[in-house]
């Protein structure tokens, strides 16, 4: 049998960084960041092309040399630190069905995750295979934190609790409290139809359970020397 799903890997990337001064290509055990999503697409036989979507020739040229296709550069007015990821993956989509190439799924690669754990393609892939009604499908992780213990500050510098709705949720034994999760940024996939009706979750999100000790999301300093620790002990 064949594959079900055409599918396009999008690895946002743009230039510069506030937190971390060009993260997306910071060399990690000698190896630009980006170069481990683009590795981790190109392993997995599901992925029918595999785009670094960026604003930056400098980028470009070190993705295409990681092996990724990198056709176009992310226009300007999607490019700023405040853009979000719904009008990137969709310039991406829609740069390809202008050539006549379109794609059923899109796995979302973060180059901030650039040690996830194998398999989520697959996995992902095989959520929407047996669930036809599957908008798409992220990775998540138990948190650590819950946010019924969590306190807001509010004008006068008193604090009250942020969960509104349950009487003095703080005080709730450990084991009553629901259980959560909150999205890691390993992978996300998106069906054709989502991101065609403006979304990029839409109402039946499915999810790939990652565990906590697993997940390396690098935003700051610290970030990257506990993924560069975690490489040289793995």
């Amino acid at each position: 049998m064949g594959k079900k799903f055409r599918t396009l890997a999008v690895i946002p990337a743009r230039q510069g960084s506030k937190s971390l001064k060009n993260k997306n290509i910071k060399l990690l055990n000698g190896k630009p960041l980006l170069c481990y999503s683009i590795e981790y697409s190109l392993k997995s036989n599901l992925i029918d092309k595999t785009v670094v979507s960026t604003d930056s020739e400098h980028y470009a040229n070190i993705s295409k040399q990681c092996g990724a296709d990198v056709p176009f550069l992310r226009p300007e007015d999607i490019s700023g630190d405040d853009v979000q990821d719904y009008p990137v993956i969709k310039h991406a989509l829609d740069f390809f069905d202008s050539k006549g190439e379109f794609y059923d799924l899109v796995v979302l690669l973060r180059p901030t995750s650039p040690l996830r754990p194998s398999g989520l393609i697959e996995k992902a892939y095989e959520i929407f295979e047996k669930n036809p009604d599957t908008s798409s499908v992220r990775s998540v992780t138990k948190i650590k934190e819950h946010p019924f213990r969590a306190w807001e500050m509010t004008n006068d510098r008193t604090i009250v609790g942020f969960e509104k709705g349950i009487y003095e949720p703080y005080n709730l034994p450990r084991q009553v409290l629901p259980e959560l999760y909150f999205q890691t940024g390993d992978i996300e996939v998106i069906s054709r139809e989502t991101l065609i009706n403006g979304s990029v979750s839409g109402t039946k999100i499915r999810p790939i359970v990652i565990n906590y000790s697993e997940m390396i999301d690098i935003d700051e300093a610290s970030d990257f020397l506990a993924a560069e620790k975690y490489v040289i002990q793995n």
